[in-house]
């Protein structure tokens, strides 16, 4: 039996609410679980889950399917990203990039994002697409403070970009 439409969304509207209130992306690991086991056990959330699937799955359910989500769109989308760079949010984005995040501003300045975990392919994607239009403007690393809190180790990450002619790069914890 699948969970219906109507249901999904309610469910889907609450946690992303609560998503929110929480700060989900910068959260630990441990943190998220003691979430996850909450909400399963929630007559509100995994109880009504329950009615549609095995129990057992629904904490899989809403850590795969609704949670996921959340972190794909709020990722995507870019008006802070804007702010950061001091774009104004009525600049014309003329085409949009998924893995890693970016887009292509209408005066031809290439922007990618994502977490600084991931910066190898966020350097290389900017620079390939600049390559076929636009310039490689600029970089935002989300989420550096773990790996990447000193200078030292931002060093080769900065060195990098520079060589593949991008601007800017922006750190973000």
């Amino acid at each position: 039996m699948r969970v219906p439409a109507e249901v999904r969304e309610e469910i889907r509207k609450i946690l992303w609410e609560e998503a929110d209130r929480l700060n989900w992306s910068a959260l630990a690991s441990t943190d998220k679980s003691r979430y996850y086991t909450n909400w399963t056990e929630a007559e509100a959330i995994g109880g009504r889950l329950g009615r549609y699937m095995d129990p057992r799955k629904v904490r899989v359910y809403i850590k795969d399917t609704l949670l996921k989500s959340y972190m794909r769109e709020a990722s995507a989308d870019p008006t802070r990203i804007m702010r950061v760079l001091g774009i104004a949010q009525d600049e014309a984005i003329a085409e949009t990039y998924i893995k890693p995040h970016g887009c292509l501003l209408s005066d031809g300045r290439q922007i990618a994002w994502s977490k600084s975990s991931e910066w190898k392919a966020t350097l290389m994607a900017i620079f390939e697409r600049s390559f076929e239009i636009g310039k490689p403007f600029a970089v935002v690393l989300t989420e550096s403070a773990a790996k990447f809190d000193l200078a030292s180790e931002r060093d080769v990450v900065e060195i990098a970009s520079q060589r593949l002619g991008i601007q800017k790069i922006v750190w973000l914890d």
